[in-house]
This record gives C-alpha cells, structure tokens and sequence, in this order.
C-alpha cells in the first residue's frame, strides 16, 4: 500500500519539448495507447529499483546483499557462481541462472566469450537538478550538431526536481581528451533552453555515468543451465537507450519457460531456445529498425542531413495531428505492442523526413585514401567539423549494409506472420 502511494505522488509528464541545434521545435503530448495513461511518470532509479526488490523479497526471493560475483561457471549439472563479499570468498551452486546483472554483464561475458563490442555500447551520464523552472509536466530532448548522434534530457522529477543527462554511441565520441562529464556541464552553460530552466536550479551529488550495451540478434541469449534477461541480453533500444520495458517483458517470457523446464528437469540450451525465440519474435523487427537508423547516424560527416530530417519531422508533425500522434508513439516507444504496425510507421516517418530534407543537405565526396574529409559549416550557426576517412566510410558502407539486410528480413518474415494469423474473410470457398 505504501508503494502504491508512493508511485502516485511521482511525477507525470505529459508533454516533451523537441530541440535541434538551439531551436525549439513543437511541444508534443504524450499520446494515449491502448488504454494506457497519456502521460509517463518520472521515478528516480535507486527508487525503482529498491521497489522491485521488495517486491522480490515479499514474494519469497532471498537477497544477498554486499555479494560481488567474480566468476560464473558451467557445468553438466549446475551452475556455481563464485564471488567475494565483506566475510570473505562465497559461492552458490543452481540448476538454472537467470543472468539479469546489467549492461557489464558478468554471466553475459561467461556465456559469449567477451566484453560486448564498442558496436554495440552506448554511453550515458545524467545528474539531478534542485529548483528547476519551466512547467512541471514536460520535459526536453535536444539534439546538437557536435554531441550527435546522441542526444541530452531534461525530465522533471517532482518536488521542483529534474534528471538530466547526455548520451552518445561509444563508436562515435568525439576523438577529443573532453568526457561525456565535460560535455554535459558544457551544454549547460551553451544551451539557452537548459539555462532558462536552470537559471536558479543547483546540482544535486554527482555526475554519473553507465554504459549500456543495445541489442544484438547475432548474440545468444540462452545456453546450457543459462538465461539472460534485460540489461544482460542487451535489451537496450540503440536509438533511445530505453530498457526498462523490455526488461520486464523478458522477465515475464523467461519466467514461463523457466517454471517449466524447471519442472521438467530439461535446461541445456536446446530445452531453452523457446526463451530466445520468443525475445525474437517480439523484438528483432523493431530493433532491426532502430539499428538501422542508428547505424546511418554513425556518419557524423552527415549530421547536417540527420538534424534537417529531424527538423522536417516536427514542422510536419506542428501542421498534422494524426502525424503528431504517430510520432509521439515513435519517440515515447509506444508504438502498437512491437509490431510491424508500429515499425512500419517509423520507418516511413524516418524515410519521408529524409526525401522531403532540402536540396543543399548532400552527400560530401570522400577524398584520397590517406586524406580525411572535412564538413564545412553547416549554416546553423555550429562550426564543427567531422572527418571521416575513405576506410572509416568503407565500414560504415558495410554497416549499413548488414542492417538494411537484417531490417528488411525481419520485416518481410514479421509482415508474413501477420497475414498467415489473420483470419480468412467470412464466405471463403476452402480447397477440396
């Protein structure tokens, strides 16, 4: 009863306020899905997260706390996990381990060899902000030529609080000595929608950063005795970093299969392919899609093009309601229950926004071998310049390449699914 009040009194947010390079776009509301609120609430993490452990412990889960694993292993008929803690070296024995320790996964690393590839790595750091202004129930997501691709928040927190922070590909940072920490107090003091509603406002403890490791189809998600949930399984949107709701999806998939093959005494991997199998069934066409939108990004030789389509996005969506609408379910990851409903929107918003960007928004030629390509600037009042050589384009090419393939492959099999689920028309004549 005392979480239920307390989820209440969080903060709404109702409305996000879009910025490119300074300029204020359309405030958007949150639109309303499937009976869900329009609006989303803002909750401190260590909050979240001290409420689902209770919610573990009264539903009968043991905790150990202050216990750091230093080693997962593998064996035909348990797991052992072994690690270090304030009494000395402890370890624990299991039939089947549920890996849901992250983005720096230990279990993950046992299960697929290594660290996750910098590819697939996402970098965030926020801090929170006391006696910040501007309306309560929005919150702001800007996007500047020199911290793209990747964008910076602003998200009120309640009690006159706000989250806000930056992220970027790990891939992409700027070859520079400055840190993501340095960025970020950076766009404080440049950008004039975040000096408005920080004019009063004070930092609030430190900035701290995490990095997030996003979805790969090629990784596994199971294997002998072993699962990987959220975090751990790489369950991260790479164009909006959003994992929670996956999550909680995947606890909820792995759950059911657990609580069988558990029961059945079948766990080697082969037992637990259905788990895999359904995180791609329900996931890998939107994924595909964010993929293949983040990999184009990864050019920042084409900021200039990226940020045109993004502005043509929300002169379109200041005009259209029903575009508005749709893109609102793109931004907040509402789209229908990952579909290929949903995907199909975003990548038609995604495509139309690049065809309708002006004439003047070109592909830079690439020099000689040896020699990077400088971006002018871009006539938006950022001097920036990116290079990128003839080799870095090549694998970028290669990049794109790979992720157009996987998008249309998932998108042609999940349309095909569709149609072999919807009914038949009433009247059908059946073959003899």
């Amino acid at each position: 009863m005392a979480q239920t009040q307390a989820f209440r009194s969080t903060s709404k947010m109702a409305d996000l306020a879009l910025h490119v390079d300074g300029d204020q776009l359309p405030v958007m509301s949150i639109p309303q899905v499937d009976g869900l609120p329009s609006y989303g609430r803002v909750i401190p993490r260590l909050q979240l997260d001290a409420w689902i452990l209770d919610a573990a412990r009264h539903a009968g889960a043991t905790v150990m706390d202050g216990r750091k694993v230093t080693a997962v292993q593998q064996a035909p008929d348990a797991i052992t996990v072994r690690g270090q803690s304030a009494a000395g070296p402890w370890q624990l024995r299991t039939r089947l381990l549920l890996g849901a320790d992250g983005s720096n996964s230990m279990v993950a690393r046992t299960l697929r060899g290594g660290l996750p590839s910098s590819q697939d790595r996402i970098m965030a750091v926020r801090a929170y902000f006391d006696d910040v202004d501007g309306p309560v129930g929005q919150g702001d997501i800007c996007f500047r030529s020199d911290s793209f691709p990747g964008y910076y928040w602003l998200f009120p927190a309640g009690g006159g609080s706000a989250n806000l922070g930056v992220g970027m590909l790990v891939s992409t940072y700027p070859r520079s000595s400055r840190n993501l920490r340095e960025m970020l107090l950076r766009l404080i003091a440049e950008d004039a929608s975040l000096r408005y509603r920080l004019r009063g406002a004070r930092m609030r403890g430190k900035v701290l950063g995490h990095p997030l490791t996003t979805y790969n189809p090629r990784l596994p998600l199971i294997g002998d005795r072993v699962m990987l949930l959220g975090d751990a399984a790489g369950l991260i949107n790479p164009l909006n970093g959003e994992g929670i709701q996956y999550a909680l999806h995947s606890a909820r998939w792995a759950a059911d299969i657990a609580a069988d093959r558990l029961a059945s005494d079948r766990l080697d991997a082969a037992a637990l392919r259905g788990y895999q199998q359904r995180v791609h069934q329900s996931l890998r066409t939107d994924m595909a899609f964010s993929r293949l939108v983040v990999q184009l990004f990864r050019n920042r030789s084409l900021n200039h093009v990226w940020l045109r389509a993004l502005r043509t996005i929300a002169a379109r969506a200041r005009t259209d309601p029903e575009y508005a609408h749709r893109v609102g379910c793109v931004l907040t990851s509402l789209t229908p229950a990952v579909s290929t409903v949903g995907t199909g929107v975003a990548a038609k918003i995604f495509g139309q926004a690049l065809v309708s960007s002006p004439a003047d928004a070109s592909w830079h030629p690439l020099g000689r071998r040896s020699q990077p390509v400088r971006l002018a600037p871009d006539g938006m009042g950022n001097t920036a310049r990116y290079s990128m050589t003839p080799d870095e384009f090549k694998d970028w090419a290669a990049g794109t390449g790979w992720a157009l393939a996987e998008f249309t492959t998932q998108l042609t099999r999940a349309t095909i699914a569709r149609s072999l689920r919807r009914p038949a028309p009433r009247g059908a004549a059946g073959s003899a």
